[in-house]
């Protein structure tokens, strides 16, 4: 799944059948436009959440069959994230690959769990973590089996409720772990802490980032998107709208098109996708 370069893409939580099918038609119609693979993400708790009230979800259940019915009405891959060990097995029955929050990418106990489930996982880095530090949870995932591991950059802590993306940080855990690293545009926009529980955002900044770090030769996308995102009961501050996504797509593939022909002959990190040469 992560050998070429990919984009994974969808609403921060799942919602009714309607809003996670037109998300998901849509985003398989834009990357195939520009010759994209690309994965459904949707996720069915949103457990780390900073009050008691905020929305998280329809649950494991029907979460998961939500997931199926999307997967089923799209030929869709799809993913999502299991916060407990106990969820892991379930989710790997109905997804084809599983995704480690970021909060909890040192959990031996969900590590081991998902790379026993037989899926491929994207673990997301902790915004607390150094590149190099990753390197603990692949060698988790691996040893427990997981067939493929892939890393997601979202950010640094940047004193209180900021985020900053160091664009050395592909190579750097590229070389320490030895896994695709991808690159989470739109959690890297998000300000938490704000008044009221729920977090703020920067979204504005979204296309800049994603094209600085396809530049800086991340080795695939993740961006969760909502045709009305201030409506979404999740992420709403840092969401791209959807409608954005077919001109932020041509512009990534324009620039990795341009690192493949350049002077320097390096070419892009990862496999050219289709549609791309």
């Amino acid at each position: 799944m992560f050998e070429r370069f990919l984009l994974i893409a969808g609403p921060c939580v799942l919602e009714d059948d309607g809003l996670n099918l037109e998300v998901a038609r849509e985003v398989e119609r834009c990357a195939r436009a520009v010759g994209l693979p690309v994965v459904f993400k949707g996720s069915f708790d949103k457990a780390n959440r900073a009050r008691a009230g905020s929305a998280r979800g329809p649950g494991l259940r029907e979460g998961l069959a939500r997931l199926a019915r999307v997967r089923a009405a799209t030929g869709l891959a799809v993913l999502t994230d299991v916060h407990e060990p106990g969820q892991a097995r379930h989710a790997a029955e109905v997804v084809d690959a599983l995704q480690i929050p970021a909060f909890l990418c040192r959990q031996t106990d969900l590590l081991l769990a998902a790379g026993c489930a037989g899926k491929p996982v994207n673990v997301k880095k902790g915004q607390w973590m150094a590149p190099e530090e990753m390197a603990g949870a692949v060698e988790k995932l691996q040893g427990a089996g997981a067939p493929e591991v892939a890393l997601t950059e979202r950010g640094s802590a940047f004193g209180y409720g900021d985020l900053v993306v160091d664009m050395r940080s592909f190579a750097r855990a590229r070389t320490t772990c030895d896994v695709a690293v991808l690159f989470d545009g739109t959690h890297s926009v998000q300000r938490s802490g704000r008044a009221g529980g729920s977090s703020g955002g920067d979204p504005e900044h979204v296309p800049a980032l994603v094209r600085a770090a396809v530049a800086a030769g991340c080795d695939g996308l993740y961006l969760e998107t909502h045709p009305e995102p201030l409506t979404a009961p999740s992420d709403a501050a840092s969401m791209l709208p959807l409608a954005a996504l077919p001109g932020l797509l041509r512009d990534v593939v324009a620039i990795r098109q341009a690192l493949a022909t350049g002077p320097s002959g390096s070419g892009a990190p990862r496999g050219t996708a289709e549609g791309e040469s």
